[in-house]
């Protein structure tokens, strides 16, 4: 990626500086840099207010009963993690901050999640040959029914779309929250739907 965007901005001074456009380049590397900047402020604002809303949440318990409440389906989703595991409280925690819009906050807790399914996968390879584990460098079923469940995020309130939309002047920055859950509702039905259907042809995937 660094490759591709240095070479992108390279060629894209080499020509204004042919076509005598530098004047202009210089006008929009300023101004983008500002906007930048003013975006970056508005977002981190907008995540410190729910990033600390989710802090209550978690503090007064709140965060514990959606986590039991979310358990079965974690179980559902994960049938080969031994209950108690540490992947199980990642997992969730990632789910829920997914679930309420924030992202960033998810993840940490997703990382977390990926490290403790890579340690399960070492504990099982480890262990008796009659329990199944992925060759080193491979990612498991559960690593990967993760990453999908991560990317197909349900989200009920979708904050950084709304930031977004705010900072760049919508008349109605709540506008997508309807179709933000009808869209994400939906790929995270068929994420489930393709995950244990992967899961039935016990393939890794």
């Amino acid at each position: 990626m660094d490759i591709l965007w240095g070479g992108m901005l390279l060629t894209g001074i080499i020509y204004g500086a042919f076509a005598g456009t530098m004047p202009e380049i210089t006008d929009a590397v300023i101004s983008s840099s500002k906007e930048a900047i003013t975006l970056c402020i508005t977002m981190a604002g907008v995540m410190a207010v729910w990033v600390g809303i989710m802090e209550i949440a978690k503090d007064s318990g709140l965060m514990e009963k959606l986590a039991k409440a979310m358990r079965p389906l974690i179980r559902f989703l994960f049938p080969r993690i031994p209950q108690g595991h540490p992947a199980e409280e990642h997992i969730t925690a990632n789910c829920l901050a997914n679930f309420l819009g924030l992202g960033w906050a998810a993840t940490p807790a997703g990382l977390k999640a990926m490290e403790a399914l890579e340690e399960l996968e070492e504990t099982r390879r480890a262990g008796p040959a009659d329990v199944p584990a992925v060759p080193r460098g491979t990612a498991s079923n559960e690593m990967c029914n993760f990453l999908i469940l991560n990317i197909s995020s349900l989200q009920l309130i979708p904050v950084t779309i709304i930031a977004y939309r705010s900072q760049y002047g919508s008349a109605s920055p709540t506008a997508v929250v309807g179709p933000a859950i009808v869209a994400t509702a939906l790929n995270t039905v068929l994420a489930i739907l393709f995950c244990k259907f992967m899961d039935k042809t016990k393939r890794i995937i």
